[in-house]
């Protein structure tokens, strides 16, 4: 026998991966955006947020994801607001010196998990949040 006859025969060329459409990945995009938006937070007071409410009004009509998860951002910052201003008035009674901290910690952790989720176009869903904005 020749190596002719024990080569087997060769296999098709694989599919050519497709991107996903531009919409898709400019709609999975503003959504990250929105929720990374509140990050302006930490530099601008309320820019945690005034930063997704924008992101939201410009871009909900455009894009269904966005106009899902910068409500979620809203949402989320609106309540994470209020949990700091209960804990800035507990801190005179000294508990919020640790609610301050943890609160903080919780938040950007958050944030930074529905940015991912929200950039595979996932609808995430934060686990504590006031549902204001419907």
């Amino acid at each position: 026998m020749s190596d002719i006859e024990n080569t087997p025969p060769p296999s098709p060329p694989p599919p050519p991966a497709t991107p996903p459409p531009q919409g898709d990945t400019q709609d999975r995009q503003w959504a990250m955006f929105a929720h990374l938006s509140a990050l302006v937070g930490i530099i601008i007071p309320f820019g945690n947020i005034i930063a997704p409410l924008i992101i939201w009004q410009v871009k909900k009509d455009q894009f269904p994801l966005v106009d899902d998860q910068g409500k979620e951002a809203l949402n989320f910052n609106i309540a994470v607001t209020l949990a700091f201003v209960v804990a800035f008035i507990l801190m005179f009674v000294l508990i919020g010196f640790v609610l301050m901290p943890l609160i903080g910690i919780a938040w950007l952790v958050f944030v930074i998990l529905a940015a991912i989720k929200a950039n595979e176009g996932v609808n995430y869903r934060y686990p504590v949040n006031l549902r204001l904005i419907k």
